[in-house]
């Protein structure tokens, strides 16, 4: 009878939420990342691996870690990165894009919206891409924000959608967020022409970078949408524009989008326009776009995810991540948050999911059940730590995706 209630309390301390995190330690925690942070400033790097990033910490001392991580996150890239903005260049290896911006109206106080304006071209002699960029800085203005032409690192045809453009494009937002004081929540993405090729690549493989997109006379060769769930999109096409059928493409990637929300109401807000009687130049009648985007203000974690990997995969979108070298091409998670649960609807070609948490999607004090497909993979509570908090700070340097939890399921085999 003895073993009998050994076991049965066994079972019940296993599928129970586990105790609170200890005031105590959570405290002595915090202190020992503010002791790190005053010695040892620009060490966030290794900051993980200390005993104190792994103890669970209280919602308030959370809090608290974040402003602190953050606060060290900005003096690091204000002093080690600086130069990069003052000198309108981003480096990676030999690769080089070069930037010009201008900066319109009055700062709001959560900071400034910031413009990706990405030029036409493609795969044409320098000058020809030169000429594109010249164009493409005085092409459109907003009332308030950054706006920002790139010029892109190569001449390809691909240009705007190679793989180095995400690193590139995330290590210029992180500077920009840092050091102009840019909103993280208010950054968008347009292009023209090569550009608009661009927008939509760009567009769903780095949603949860932008509060919106705009897509003039491009091609989409042949990306799915999926992942613009959370991504408002204006597509906007002449209605004579027939060379590579760029007018009847864009049409059906309009039908595309009305049923995608047909399906899905609460996704895929899109503002779809054939500019009959246009070609390839719809005369600036697009820059309709700019103010309807500026309606629009991120969610960093919207309640459902739809992440679709396409052209170069991610390691992590919203509050979903991929443990190290698992992104593949073509894998599809879908996946909602409500109250304490998360319903992993769908999940191809994925294996291991990483799920990303903090005090806006849930009581981390409470238990966080994950399922999938009825079938429940966790149950418990999920810690928050300084060490989840710096995992998700490196690298993209975006306080709305930092969080203070992770949880890692494991998805059953296809049967």
């Amino acid at each position: 009878m003895r073993t009998r209630l050994m076991v049965l309390l066994a079972l019940l301390l296993l599928t129970s939420p586990l105790v609170a995190a200890d005031s105590t330690r959570s405290a002595a925690a915090i202190k020992e990342l503010r002791t790190v942070l005053e010695t040892s400033p620009a060490i966030l790097d290794v900051i993980a691996d200390k005993d104190f990033a792994k103890v669970p910490l209280t919602k308030e001392d959370a809090a608290a870690a974040r402003e602190l991580l953050w606060k060290a996150h900005v003096k690091i890239i204000q002093k080690d990165r600086a130069g990069e903005i003052k000198n309108r260049l981003i480096k990676e290896g030999a690769l080089e894009m070069p930037f010009d911006y201008k900066t319109f109206g009055k700062k709001p106080t959560d900071g400034r919206s910031l413009w990706i304006s990405l030029h036409g071209g493609g795969g044409a002699p320098k000058q020809v891409n030169d000429s594109q960029w010249e164009n493409q800085k005085k092409l459109y203005t907003v009332d308030e924000g950054i706006y920002l032409a790139p010029r892109a690192p190569t001449n390809t045809w691909n240009l705007w959608h190679e793989a180095h453009i995400d690193r590139l494009f995330g290590r210029l937002i992180e500077d920009l967020i840092a050091i102009e004081d840019v909103n993280p929540n208010r950054v968008y993405v347009l292009g023209y022409s090569a550009g608009g090729d661009g927008v939509y690549q760009l567009a769903p493989r780095m949603a949860d970078t932008w509060a919106a997109a705009a897509m003039m006379a491009g091609h989409p060769n042949g990306v799915s949408m999926l992942s613009l769930r959370n991504v408002p999109f204006a597509l906007q096409v002449g209605g004579n524009d027939a060379a590579y059928n760029r007018n009847k493409v864009g049409r059906e990637y309009g039908e595309q989008l009305d049923k995608l929300q047909k399906d899905d109401p609460k996704g895929y807000e899109h503002f779809v326009k054939i500019h009959e009687g246009k070609g390839h130049w719809m005369n600036l009648e697009d820059k309709a776009a700019l103010p309807w985007m500026a309606k629009f203000t991120r969610n960093p974690v919207p309640d459902r995810v739809v992440w679709k990997q396409t052209g170069t995969p991610h390691d992590r979108s919203y509050w979903l991540a991929l443990p190290p070298k698992e992104a593949k091409v073509d894998s599809l998670v879908v996946a909602t948050h409500a109250g304490q649960e998360i319903d992993v609807a769908t999940a191809e070609k994925v294996t291991k999911l990483l799920i990303h948490l903090d005090d806006r999607m849930a009581n981390l004090d409470k238990e966080i059940v994950v399922k999938h497909v009825g079938e429940k993979l966790f149950s418990g509570v999920a810690p928050r730590t300084v060490a989840v908090m710096v995992k998700t700070l490196n690298n993209r340097g975006d306080p709305g995706l930092m969080f203070d939890a992770e949880v890692e399921v494991t998805l059953p085999s296809p049967k």
